[in-house]
């Protein structure tokens, strides 16, 4: 299936650019591959939207933007508030929005509650929760209900504390064998597409081949139904953090820094602001 782009004013052939939706990205399983990135404000939610298919609007804002150690702490008035600013900034490409830690747990109802809460402040067209089997009848019970929701296995950061950290997961055949059930049981119950996180190559292509919806692969394979990273982490925003399975398309962290240099430098020299930057400007004598 091929998805027709959107022109430099996300108009294409002149006429105003539909979101993408859900059933089109379901519809993308073993075709072209699903672009996604992450977004967490408008601005950058404009300058990603005429690029990529899916925006993520992550909890991992809780480690972008706030400086937390882990996704934990992040809370659903963050989620809402940023996932309604991405919806804001974007109108080509379809916006999930993470549920944070805490928020669906308890039980359907519970994430029920949640969730419609997400959708309604937002705007956004889909959730996205983590968890295999023992989260398979909450999705179930999500999509009955007219939420569709994104699956979210492998590493699975909400669950750091008892997955004993950040590791490639599927390493023997035991761990493989539960994330590969885990998978099935979340494609089973109704999710439309799931994120495949930091597994063995090998078992992510298995599960590629296995499940019926489109995989979004990060730390995973190529053979993924589509991709997923960090739009931060893409384009080198951190200095010291750079995971082997980024790739980086761009060095801006530097390029702020520099920038940030200049501008002192012309505060301090008196250069800044100059004529043009200022209103009613006077002579001043030598």
């Amino acid at each position: 299936m091929s998805v027709q782009r959107p022109t430099e004013q996300g108009k294409p052939g002149g006429a105003k650019s539909a979101r993408l939706s859900v059933p089109d990205i379901f519809a993308r399983k073993g075709q072209e591959p699903i672009v996604c990135l992450t977004a967490y404000t408008t601005p950058m939610a404009r300058r990603l939207d005429a690029h990529v298919d899916l925006l993520l609007v992550g909890d991992s804002l809780g480690m972008v933007l706030y400086g937390f150690d882990s996704t934990i702490p992040v809370t659903l008035d963050m989620m809402c508030q940023h996932g309604a600013a991405v919806c804001r900034g974007s109108s080509h490409a379809l916006v999930v929005v993470d549920m944070p830690f805490g928020s669906y747990q308890e039980s359907p109802a519970q994430a029920f509650a949640n969730a419609a809460r997400i959708m309604k402040e937002t705007g956004c067209q889909a959730v996205k929760l983590e968890g295999g089997r023992a989260m398979a009848p909450t999705v179930e019970f999500l999509a009955a209900r007219g939420i569709p929701v994104m699956g979210h296995v492998g590493l699975m950061p909400q669950s750091v504390n008892t997955m004993g950290g950040f590791r490639a997961r599927g390493r023997g055949d035991s761990e493989a064998t539960a994330v590969m059930a885990d998978a099935i049981a979340i494609a089973e119950a109704g999710a439309f597409a799931i994120v495949v996180e930091g597994v063995m190559e090998q078992l992510a292509v298995a599960i590629t081949d296995r499940v019926t919806v489109p995989t979004i692969g990060i730390g995973a394979s190529a053979a993924c139904d589509g991709q997923v990273l960090v739009a931060e982490d893409i384009l080198g925003l951190f200095a010291d953090f750079k995971p082997r399975f980024v790739k980086r398309y761009a060095e801006l962290g530097d390029e702020i820094e520099e920038a940030a240099e200049r501008y002192a430098a012309d505060v301090r020299a008196r250069r800044f602001p100059g004529p043009d930057n200022i209103f009613g400007a006077v002579k001043r004598h030598a």
